[in-house]
């Protein structure tokens, strides 16, 4: 080599960085449970599932934020025109903040007269408002688009009948609606449930085999 010549090392480049594989972690979920039970100041076993959920959740290292329903004063809506230009009340502005955050919804109610409670469904009728959960649209087969895509969800029902019942003999009528016609038509995909039937013979062990139930689904936020 002649004199000034410079010595130089090539340089290796830089590993390619690992393809995402099915095998990897996913990255944490952003959890919002939803307790629909509408008694206020007391703890059901609609609570004792949405805790053990939670604590599942945050021992996974899921980010987690709650919502009580029957804490919340709200009026309910009682006109479309309301319902499409009306203000959402201000004690769920925040709750509206919330959903937009989650990536992934649990809802928690018992079953009342075969549907969700009054307030729950009051509830969601105030924050499933258009311009948040959809919007309108003429050029889509639905005449709507969703607004809350990119959001899975779980619904834990309790009731006092077999599950089996309730989901052979009733159909589940109210709960594939709340699936298909409020979830699903706002975006939410996939929305999975998990009934919790023959609630009035529950001992302390029955309790606490579905709360570890729960509390698996909540370490995988599903």
């Amino acid at each position: 080599m002649g004199a000034g010549a410079l010595s130089l090392t090539p340089v290796k480049p830089p590993p390619p960085r690992p393809a995402y594989s099915a095998r990897m972690a996913p990255p944490p979920a952003r959890v919002l449970i939803v307790q629909g039970h509408p008694e206020p100041g007391t703890s059901h076993l609609c609570h004792a599932l949405a805790d053990a959920y939670a604590a599942g959740a945050r021992s996974a290292g899921h980010a987690v934020r709650q919502i009580r329903v029957a804490d919340l004063d709200f009026p309910l809506l009682r006109s479309p025109g309301e319902w499409e230009r009306g203000a959402v009340p201000a004690a769920l502005a925040p709750a509206q903040e919330d959903i937009r955050w989650a990536t992934h919804l649990v809802l928690v109610y018992p079953l009342w007269l075969g549907g969700m409670p009054a307030l729950l469904k009051g509830f969601l009728e105030q924050v499933a408002r258009p311009g948040f959960a959809f919007r309108y649209d003429a050029t889509s087969a639905l005449g709507t688009r969703r607004g809350l895509g990119g959001r899975s969800a779980r619904v834990v029902v309790t009731m006092g009948m077999p599950a089996l019942a309730y989901r052979w003999f009733y159909r589940a009528h109210s709960l594939k609606a709340l699936k298909r016609n409020i979830l699903g038509f706002v975006g939410f995909a996939p929305v999975r449930d998990t009934v919790v039937g023959g609630v009035g013979r529950f001992g302390a062990r029955d309790v606490a085999r579905w709360q570890a139930r729960l509390r698996a689904l909540g370490e995988r936020a599903r």
